[in-house]
């Protein structure tokens, strides 16, 4: 079997949710908990942290595994959607799983693919078989700890049966409220069945309407209180406890990723890394958590996060892809522009490739769209994108293209030098403009 047939098998036998959406998603442990016990329950031969949220848990589980790594630790990483390579979604100390690896566990998998269906009952979903693989690596490595990223919601994700070390909760906003809910409390309980019995937690961002959600379960899993210092308090709230503010020059001077939102990601890790090193009692000095931060890219190999993808013209691309995570976007856009005009003394224009999935709010991402640029609507090769010209429709203004490539190459022609290029809207638009760079 070549890699390009393992992953035909992944891809065929059982659809993942980025190729075809809610088809492909199957709520609920007891596939995954067949699954596991089937490879010997890898998930149980390693620690690992639990990381979930509506935005930023990507990027956070990558700050959080970068200082591991820096620390010394052997870090397994688990993180969807892919970009470009499916192997993406799995590494140790940033390095993706070898092509090797993938097609000795289809090989097993599809060998023995009578008795796993009879096992679960259910035919497993591509990210409860991938969730799998991850695992198997992991085990199989002898990895110090893992940062494992959750899927989609956290209670009925198939990473949820893991007992973390910590776990940690980013934030709460509108996405995939067809699977989570449609109020931002429902969404928080919905996230917060991650948090385990005292297992300690951290959440990113205080809100009004979560924070009662997220104190709840901790009261109910015996975690209830607050403070670092103190054993017994095991559930914080990132932008609460100011130790990034107080420690940054010192410990956090500089981090690779760039884009005005990280703050908050930076935070939600540095906490969660304080944690970590206070009451898990893991060795991370402060060197280590700045070397982490400042190296972050380079470590773990994230991509796409504000991400410089040309000089010249200016081209940056983000995976920002619903409106709690592309209003930061935008707004960075509109203080990047303003200081290209400063500095050039002249007039630059913004030249958006943008592109979205049809699960997303896609009217709520509409209005946040800045009027002052030129719009290149696009669509990722994918059967949940929009077509362009529906979304041409909706803004009411910008120009169609059927291809991702196709749409960047046409806002690179007409951006002159001191214009900027931003191109978004969807992991997958993004991902298909990396391969093209």
């Amino acid at each position: 079997m070549t890699y390009q047939e393992a992953l035909q098998y992944l891809y065929s036998s059982a659809p993942a949710f980025h190729l075809v959406g809610a088809d492909a998603y199957k709520p609920g442990l007891q596939n995954v908990e067949a699954l596991m016990a089937h490879f010997g329950n890898p998930h149980t031969q390693f620690p690992s942290i639990h990381v979930a949220g509506t935005n930023g848990k990507g990027s956070t589980s990558h700050l959080i595994a970068a200082v591991l790594q820096a620390a010394g630790y052997k870090v397994g990483l688990f993180t969807s959607p892919h970009l470009v390579d499916f192997r993406e979604r799995i590494r140790i100390n940033g390095q993706m799983i070898p092509e090797a690896e993938v097609i000795r566990f289809v090989e097993f998998l599809t060998s023995h693919s009578a008795s796993v269906s009879q096992q679960s009952g259910l035919a497993p979903s591509f990210f409860e078989i991938t969730t799998a693989l991850a695992f198997d690596y992991f085990a199989r490595e002898k990895v110090d700890i893992a940062v494992i990223e959750v899927g989609l919601g956290g209670r009925l994700d198939a990473t949820n049966i893991i007992t973390p070390l910590l776990s940690v909760i980013t934030n709460i906003g509108f996405d995939h409220t067809e699977f989570l809910g449609n109020t931002l409390a429902a969404i928080a309980r919905e996230k917060a069945g991650i948090i385990k019995p005292n297992i300690p937690c951290v959440i990113g961002e205080t809100d009004p309407e979560t924070a009662p959600v997220f104190l709840e379960a901790a009261e109910r899993n015996n975690i209830l209180g607050d403070g670092l210092e103190t054993t017994n308090c095991r559930i914080w709230f990132a932008d609460q406890c100011g130790y990034l503010r107080k420690c940054r020059l010192r410990d956090v001077a500089d981090c690779q990723l760039k884009g005005l939102y990280q703050d908050k990601n930076q935070q939600t890790a540095y906490v969660a890394l304080r944690v970590l090193s206070s009451i898990v009692k893991l060795s991370i000095v402060k060197s280590s958590i700045a070397t982490g931060f400042a190296h972050v890219c380079s470590l773990t190999g994230l991509r796409g996060r504000w991400e410089t993808l040309c000089e010249q013209p200016l081209t940056i691309c983000d995976t920002g892809h619903n409106s709690h995570g592309l209003k930061y976007v935008f707004d960075q856009l509109a203080s990047l522009l303003t200081a290209q005009r400063s500095h050039s003394g002249a007039v630059s224009h913004l030249h958006i490739v943008f592109g979205m999935v049809s699960d997303k709010d896609v009217d709520e991402v509409m209005n946040l769209l800045p009027h002052d640029a030129h719009y290149y609507f696009t669509q990722a090769q994918t059967h949940r994108a929009i077509p362009a010209k529906d979304l041409v429709q909706m803004f009411g203004a910008g120009e169609a293209f059927n291809d991702v490539t196709s749409a960047i190459r046409a806002a690179q022609k007409n951006a002159a030098d001191k214009d900027i290029v931003f191109i978004g809207g969807s992991n997958y638009v993004v991902g298909e403009a990396l391969t093209l760079f």
